[in-house]
């Protein structure tokens, strides 16, 4: 096992503060904190046990695609728990490298590799610093901060190599979906708005934000998944590289026009585009969030074998995991953007009928219909706003 060190003062903790947990095949131990921060330098959060085992399925999955040994970076090692888990549960794995600038960060996963008997690269360095001295090195790098990982996405652009893996964590949500906008422009270089789909448009400015930074270095991005859950959000890009296809890929780069007051939304694509101003619906003012990814968000075929792999995985969270899993299959190759029935209804001043009969009426009226994982009650579909709400009307006639 490889450990370099980097001298820095730390928390202290006594014997009594351990903790040790199980969570898939392994067994971790910890000094625990008042409370989950960044203000911890070492810290166990069980909420992300359930992006831990989506991120065994996504990666199991990739290494099926390039069909041989993968080599993996933790970029934000923590305790070490993803790492020892990517090396004990994941099929055919050549090295792990986990990193954390934390020296006592870097101590647990030492003893967390030991207690797993897996071996572990173990560095201690600032997160850039890592990426970019370490360029080429890896079939998969994995960023997840405590916040955003923009600041860290030009480093995994420069470093990443042809045919390998990005897995993005951003827990900063509030200013992806719009809460606070400036802070998203500052760091996403894209105005987002608050909307029933903010979640939506999130996760498409934090892809949008990525594929514009890689196209510098002539590499593009394949969403495989994504999906947001509880307080982040979380994606798998397939990169690739090559100056034509790259130019080819930024066509997907766009913005999203949203009327509040007919409720009609549509995909403006190019980076340059002519942007409308007002609602071709209602003539309204129109909301502009982007730039941002408007190309799909999830690959049907990459999630099935997500699906499939999960049989010989153990994974405490699997039921969630299969029930996210199974409707993010089914709002693969759907329009961008989707409906909430309730935002509908209050514009319309009327009580809301069943999902499942709205979704029934779309689908044999001809229109895709399906759920979302953003929303219990969100449909996508490629009705236009006019259609929905005679449909509501019609079934509440009924």
């Amino acid at each position: 096992m490889m450990v370099e060190n980097l001298e820095e003062k730390e928390m202290e903790y006594s014997e009594d503060d351990l903790k040790i947990i199980n969570e898939g095949l392994v067994k971790i131990e910890f000094p625990e904190f008042d409370k989950v921060s960044s203000d911890a330098p070492v810290f166990y959060n069980p909420r992300m046990e359930f992006n831990r085992d989506t991120s065994i399925l996504a990666i199991q999955a990739f290494q099926k695609i390039l069909n041989h040994e993968v080599d993996i970076c933790d970029v934000f090692g923590g305790s070490g728990i993803r790492g020892v888990r990517y090396k004990k549960e994941i099929d055919n794995i050549g090295e792990v490298s986990v990193n954390d600038i934390s020296s006592l960060a870097n101590e647990f996963t030492k003893i967390n590799a030991d207690m797993n008997n897996v071996d572990i690269n173990i560095y201690q360095k600032e997160a850039s610093v890592m990426l970019r001295n370490h360029r080429g090195e890896f079939d998969i790098i994995d960023i997840d901060p405590f916040g955003t990982p923009s600041y860290f996405v030009d480093s995994a652009g420069y470093s990443i190599k042809r045919n390998s893996l990005l897995c993005l964590t951003a827990t900063d949500t509030s200013a992806l979906c719009g809460t606070y906008k400036e802070p998203c422009i500052r760091k996403y270089n894209a105005k987002p708005f608050k909307s029933e789909y903010c979640h939506e448009n999130g996760i498409r400015i934090l892809a949008g934000f990525a594929a514009l930074t890689l196209a510098k270095y002539k590499k593009y991005i394949t969403v495989l998944m994504s999906h947001s859950s509880e307080h982040y959000m979380r994606m798998y890009l397939y990169i690739k590289k090559g100056s034509r296809a790259t130019d080819e890929s930024l066509k997907n780069i766009g913005y999203m026009a949203h009327c509040k007051n007919c409720l009609h939304h549509e995909p403006i694509y190019g980076l340059a585009s002519n942007i409308p101003g007002n609602c071709p619906i209602c003539g309204g003012k129109l909301t502009i969030a982007g730039p941002m990814w408007l190309g799909e968000i999830q690959n049907k075929e990459f999630i099935q074998d997500m699906i499939s792999i999960s049989d010989d995985k153990e994974l405490n969270t699997k039921e969630e995991v299969l029930k996210l899993l199974n409707t993010c299959y089914n709002e693969a190759e759907t329009p961008v953007g989707f409906y909430d029935i309730h935002v509908i209804c209050r514009n319309l001043k009327v009580s809301a009928p069943k999902l499942d009969k709205i979704l029934d009426t779309l689908k044999n009226n001809g229109y895709i219909a399906v759920r979302t994982h953003f929303s219990p009650l969100g449909i996508r579909t490629d009705a236009d706003i006019e259609d929905i709400k005679n449909i509501i009307l019609e079934l509440l006639k009924e």
